[in-house]
């Protein structure tokens, strides 16, 4: 996380200086990539390993980080493209990058049973299912995690990435339409401890198949909207559902996985979730240039996130009910 944080603000002071299209995409699309790569994994897999009960409330709440961003530093850029440029924008949050981050990346610790296997001591392998990450990775568990975690992303990140434009294309002014992004983001932060609070008392599974299925409605019901008021209140149930329904794939892995590789295989999984957010916004543009309009992509991003929570049903039983099932 500490490479993370060197890597972030550098790229976007880089970025922000470019003189190229290259130097762009080199800079804010692949080293910024790769900085973010680096938090959200490896904090998630740390806070599963600090938490035996309450552990989808307590992931939830540490993930609940990312929808800070959206309603404060989304407004906080709009603001300095506004007053200056985009330029400038940059630089200043890559240098509030560094600022922020880099402090509070030594305020991170190794869990005691870490921190002890660490020093030689045995560790506890009660839920460790023995798997290597080879077995892991082809195992059923991990291709429905994989497939649920990529299809939920590619389904919600079109909307998300466009859905400022899109406000804009129904008569929504520029400001405003970026609030509606940022009102997601507030209703994420309430999302993901309610979807936290909901996956420890109720399961994990159900609550994530009926996260995603009202995932795939909401999309489908921002055909129908066309005032700002319409679109905060689907805005308050597309953030939170969305909001709520990641931190969820985290404690499936932990559950399925065990400590031991839990690293690798939340890593894994969110690539292919990764991959998913890269489909939406890119498919999103391909289809406004060829149609002049978004339906197709809400459409598209409706029966992908319904499709989504079609996988998730595969789920095998958790390893609380039943053995894990081998490749």
């Amino acid at each position: 996380m500490l490479a993370g944080a060197v890597l972030l603000g550098l790229s976007l002071v880089v970025a922000s200086r470019a003189n190229s299209l290259l130097v762009f995409q080199l800079s804010y699309g692949v080293i910024v990539g790769l900085a973010a790569s680096a938090f959200f994994a490896p904090m998630i897999a740390l806070t599963t390993t600090w938490f035996d009960t309450n552990r989808s409330l307590a992931v939830s709440l540490v993930s609940a980080g990312m929808g800070v961003a959206p309603m404060t530093i989304s407004p906080f850029a709009r603001w300095l493209i506004t007053a200056y440029d985009w330029r400038t924008a940059m630089f200043d949050i890559g240098i509030m990058a560094w600022v922020l981050l880099l402090p509070a990346v030594f305020l991170v610790r190794q869990p005691p049973a870490a921190a002890a296997a660490g020093d030689g001591a045995p560790s506890p392998a009660a839920d460790d299912p023995g798997m290597s990450v080879g077995q892991a990775l082809r195992s059923p568990q991990f291709i429905v995690l994989g497939l649920t975690f990529f299809a939920c992303c590619a389904a919600h990140s079109g909307p998300i990435f466009h859905m400022v434009s899109y406000a804009m294309s129904c008569g929504v002014a520029p400001m405003a339409a970026v609030s509606i992004y940022s009102v997601e983001g507030l209703a994420g932060l309430g999302g993901r401890v309610l979807y936290g609070v909901l996956g420890d008392r109720l399961g994990v599974k159900p609550v994530l198949v009926t996260g995603l299925a009202i995932q795939g409605l909401v999309i489908a019901a921002y055909l129908t909207v066309g005032q700002l008021e319409q679109f905060y209140l689907l805005a308050i149930i597309f953030g939170a559902t969305y909001g709520g329904v990641m931190p969820l794939y985290a404690v499936l892995a932990r559950e399925y996985f065990g400590l031991r590789i839990i690293g690798t295989i939340l890593g894994a999984a969110t690539m292919l979730s990764s991959l998913g957010m890269s489909l939406g916004p890119l498919a999103g543009g391909m289809i406004y240039d060829a149609t002049a309009s978004y339906h197709w992509l809400f459409i598209g991003s409706a029966l992908i996130g319904l499709g989504a929570a079609g996988i998730a049903i595969a789920f095998p039983p958790q390893p609380s009910r039943q053995k894990l099932q081998m490749a």
